[in-house]
């Protein structure tokens, strides 16, 4: 086989291909493990320049395994017609990564060059997981039974698609019990309860109020932009990209409301300053914070800190356990954790003297598949 390498990026600097090398090897070790495909791809793009040099195309915070993988999977997608198809079990592929694979991984990005050159210029990693309402559900109903408040308001701040502002349209299957919308629900989610926390008894709550944020939301009407949210997602895993397909659905039909913006906080701002008396206001993101350098992260939390103290805003985050609220001590790892296959799902908000107070809620897998309940009951 012939592979044309001329129509690749040429050599990056050295010491940028070694730390693009090492977060690749990083991400086959920890980010992507319940994927063979993805670790052999990572393992592939680690080990050959021409490849990572890529990744000089992707701007500050983006430049991230997760992207080019994207990128690469949408072109398939979107129907392109090479042998790496057959590795891709979301192309329809069921061969299992072998020898051949990293050269034939080269000939298609050679080939796709300039289509991965612009996704990589112009795109950001857009996994809207609507499997992580599985803990978006009880964390809501904990708020509900603590603040004592049936009339909620969710704002999604990196909303993507916003699917997960239909948290309560969705029904929860945790093995011994369930919760969330009354059966028959158009999208029953599958779940894992971990650990000996007792199924949360449900509270008479609803959202009243519900907006989301991005840098670039993504537009459920579009089949593109909806074919960039599968691209997303990790070719094997048919059940995310079935219960994707699904949430796209209803979200058409509901029309959330999505805005677009460069600065979040000040649409949350005044979304704060409009929700009727009586709502109690929660701001929600998840795996968004490992987006910010450290100045933006410290302003963010200035900033959200000061409008938990004027709105009794009400803080739930999904991040890295790194990421955590900085006075909030670590919680027990659950069992098997990896640094990136693991949620640490925190609360927080300012009491009455405006001192801000943290709780861990929960442990659970990125995309949902286990959740292990940490708060006591309210």
């Amino acid at each position: 086989m012939q592979i044309n390498h001329a129509s690749l990026p040429g050599a990056a600097d050295s010491a940028a291909l070694r730390t693009w090398a090492a977060q690749y090897r990083r991400f086959a070790e920890q980010e992507c493990t319940d994927d063979p495909l993805y670790v052999a791809i990572c393992r592939a793009i680690a080990d050959t320049p021409e490849l990572l040099a890529l990744m000089q195309h992707a701007p500050g915070q983006q430049a991230r395994p997760n992207l080019l993988l994207a990128a690469l999977h949408e072109r398939l997608l979107v129907g392109v017609p090479h042998a790496l198809a057959s590795y891709y079990p979301s192309c329809g592929g069921s061969r299992a990564p072998d020898a051949e694979l990293p050269a034939l991984l080269l000939d298609f990005a050679s080939q796709e060059q300039p289509a991965l050159i612009a996704h990589l210029r112009g795109r950001a990693t857009q996994t809207n997981e609507v499997g992580r309402c599985v803990v978006l559900w009880p964390a809501l109903n904990h708020i509900a039974r603590w603040r004592d408040a049936d009339r909620l308001a969710l704002f999604d701040f990196g909303c993507s698609a916003g699917l997960n502002l239909g948290v309560e349209e969705y029904r929860y299957d945790y093995g011994v019990f369930q919760h969330g919308a009354p059966t028959p629900a158009p999208l029953l989610i599958a779940c894992e309860w971990r650990g000996d926390a007792p199924a949360p008894r449900a509270a008479p709550w609803r959202l009243v109020a519900r907006q989301g944020v991005d840098l670039a939301p993504v537009d459920v009407q579009d089949p593109a932009a909806v074919r960039w949210l599968q691209a997303c997602l990790w070719p094997h895993d048919r059940v995310r990209a079935e219960r994707l397909a699904q949430a796209v659905s209803l979200a058409r039909k509901a029309a959330y409301p999505l805005r677009q913006a460069a600065d979040g906080l000040a649409v949350l701002e005044q979304w704060l300053a409009e929700l009727p008396a009586g709502v109690q206001p929660v701001l929600l993101n998840s795996w968004v914070l490992a987006y910010f350098d450290a100045p933006t992260l410290a302003l963010h939390r200035e900033r959200v800190a000061g409008l938990m103290r004027r709105h009794g805003l009400l803080w739930l985050s999904a991040e890295a356990l790194a990421l955590r609220p900085p006075a909030l001590a670590q919680p027990p790892l659950p069992q098997d954790y990896q640094p990136g296959s693991s949620s640490l799902w925190t609360l927080q908000w300012a009491d009455a003297g405006g001192a801000l107070q943290q709780q861990a809620l929960a442990w659970s897998h990125p995309h949902g598949r286990w959740l292990q309940w940490l708060a006591l009951p309210p």
